[in-house]
């Protein structure tokens, strides 16, 4: 082999007595990407940035939890045999549905509560869920999990032995996945600025965009994963939701911009 991505030797770090997870400091430093994008996105449509944080102030916990009952759900053989297995998300293990699920709708609560524009939020928030994602997806890198198939390509990424799954341990660099929707993400979400900056879009279309272009690359991205799974008809349980959400989302954008000609598209986000 003459070329490959190495992993992470460590994975955490002490200071002092205290031990800190890289995992969920990448995740805390995606946290805060995401907050200062969302902040400059709302702000521009007149909204006010006290409000984004009352939302993240309720939204992240709401998305821990859910990306942990998700995850719990669909990969219980990964949770760690202890009494506090289902709890320890500083060993990874965030489902990204279950999280942005319970983030969103709790986000969705406390804006209406504002008596704010719920669909203006949504799309001020799209670009920074993907942007999140992307930085997120580090952090399954630093913690050698959620990887694909075995390959040979120079940008494989070498995997210890420890961390490759049952039925794999004779192979040593497999595909980066979590690196494919990185870039993917990133991607997405320039476009979806690059649209609200040069197209009409009635919102909530570029949640909906979102939805329906970070599911639909789940799709391929889970015909390549090999971490452990609950499978449906030999194929793996995320790549059925993967399908299930593209296909919602892609209904909703068209649902949403239909409805242009009929109604005035929503321009103020709200009180400030």
């Amino acid at each position: 082999m003459s070329a490959a991505i190495p992993s992470p030797s460590v994975n955490d770090f002490h200071v002092g007595p205290v031990e800190f997870h890289l995992y969920g400091i990448i995740y805390a430093i995606a946290i805060a990407v995401a907050g200062m994008i969302v902040v400059r996105r709302w702000e521009a449509r007149g909204g006010s940035r006290e409000l984004v944080f009352d939302v993240l102030l309720w939204s992240i916990p709401a998305g821990v939890i859910g990306g942990r009952i998700y995850f719990d759900l669909t990969s219980s053989g990964e949770v760690p045999p202890h009494w506090w297995g289902p709890f320890a998300v500083w060993d990874g293990g965030l489902g990204s549905w279950g999280a942005f699920s319970a983030g969103v709708l709790v986000a969705v609560w406390r804006v209406r509560r504002a008596g704010a524009s719920v669909a203006q939020a949504l799309d001020a928030a799209a670009p920074a869920f993907l942007v999140a994602m992307a930085i997120g997806r580090v952090a399954n890198y630093v913690n050698q999990e959620l990887f694909g198939e075995p390959t040979s390509l120079p940008w494989g990424v070498e995997i210890d032995p420890s961390h490759r799954p049952a039925g794999y341990h004779q192979y040593t660099t497999f595909q980066p996945t979590y690196f494919y929707e990185a870039v993917w993400d990133l991607s997405l979400a320039a476009f979806l600025v690059w649209l609200d900056n040069h197209r009409q879009i009635r919102p909530p279309g570029l949640f909906a965009l979102f939805v329906t272009g970070y599911s639909g690359f789940r799709i391929f991205e889970e015909l390549l994963r090999v971490d452990p799974s609950h499978h449906i008809l030999s194929l793996r349980l995320n790549f059925f939701v993967a399908c299930l959400v593209t296909i919602a989302g892609a209904l909703w954008f068209a649902w949403t911009q239909e409805r242009w000609g009929r109604r005035p598209p929503a321009s103020a986000p709200g009180p400030p």
